[in-house]
């Protein structure tokens, strides 16, 4: 369990102002899941999912830690399809590599039930690790899986997960990879089971527990005390968890704040407001202030340096 989160102290802010480096990076030479395991050693963090490349970029410039790649984002943002297991392994390690190619923080990896049984296991860590993730996330769930938050899931029995936990934990190249084993157990059966799961899954060589849709502020803080490893808050809108604060996360001992869906949900939101106003206006004129400009999406993009390189690769002098 994490220590609580210190704003005093902490070395990333979230001011919007410029950060050439983006988040905290511990260790510029380590892999991505020994940078993920150093983060949170002192702290809590805080973890936004980024619905593409150009929020992930956001994310790390705005001094964020990590980014979550969702697989209800990925589903809704890149295939209009809601979250029911329907993308590829293929298509999710695409997405991987469009996120870590484009920043340095390290991607937690959504991997909804692991693609099959024990030995696609296998092959969707190898294939997600080769794509850079820093970690990898399984869940408990019968396919074709359900959101976290909705009724109707259904879970797998307990040996067929430990069965991919020990499947994943052993494909891996790099030990420091971390493998987080979510139950969705509370909305199926109840906190009770939830927690005995979690025991199995830690003891099959999960390294960190992600607890989906748990009810009240005790079950966030009865889990904590009872599951002695890191552990993942999921603070996803309009779900059957409250929307508790980072500071009341860290002081159970949570490990990381996910917060899987807001920028996809704002941003949608927005669209929709500039659509109405596109078409009862038409024009866009009034929106202009609440437009991120063209100077700060080349900046966000690194313009400039592409249009250096690019002299230079004709003989320019590329100042």
């Amino acid at each position: 369990m994490a220590e609580p989160h210190d704003h005093e102290n902490c070395d990333h802010d979230h001011d919007g102002h410029d950060h050439d480096q983006g988040g905290f990076h511990p260790d510029d030479y380590a892999s991505p899941g020994k940078q993920l395991r150093l983060l949170i050693e002192d702290s809590t963090i805080q973890i936004p999912g980024a619905p593409n490349a150009l929020f992930a970029r956001l994310i790390q410039r705005m001094g964020y830690d990590a980014v979550y790649l969702s697989g209800a984002v990925f589903s809704a943002g890149v295939f209009g399809l809601p979250d029911v297991g329907l993308f590829t392994l293929t298509e999710l390690a695409q997405q991987t590599t469009y996120l870590t190619r484009t920043m340095t923080l390290p991607v937690i990896v959504d991997a909804d039930t692991g693609f099959g049984e024990a030995m696609n296991v296998e092959r969707t860590i190898v294939e997600l690790e080769a794509a850079g993730a820093a970690a990898i996330q399984l869940e408990d769930q019968v396919m074709p899986k359900r959101c976290g938050h909705l009724s109707g899931k259904t879970l797998v029995d307990v040996e067929a997960m430990c069965a991919k936990i020990r499947a994943a934990s052993g494909a891996r190249s790099d030990p420091d990879t971390v493998i987080i084993a979510r139950t969705d157990a509370r909305g199926v059966t109840n906190i009770d089971d939830a927690i005995a799961r979690a025991h199995k899954y830690l003891a099959a060589g999960a390294d960190w527990i992600f607890p989906e849709a748990l009810a009240t502020p005790e079950e966030f803080a009865r889990f904590a005390k009872e599951i002695e490893a890191p552990l993942m808050a999921n603070m996803t809108e309009f779900g059957k968890s409250p929307l508790l604060s980072l500071d009341d996360l860290a002081g159970m001992g949570y490990s990381a704040v996910l917060y899987p869906v807001t920028l996809l949900r704002v941003a949608m939101k927005a669209a929709e407001a500039a659509l109405a106003v596109l078409a009862t206006e038409g024009s866009q004129e009034s929106l202009l202030d609440l437009m991120q400009t063209r100077e700060e999406l080349y900046d966000l993009l690194d313009y400039q340096d592409f249009e250096e390189r690019d002299r230079a690769h004709f003989g320019g002098s590329g100042n």
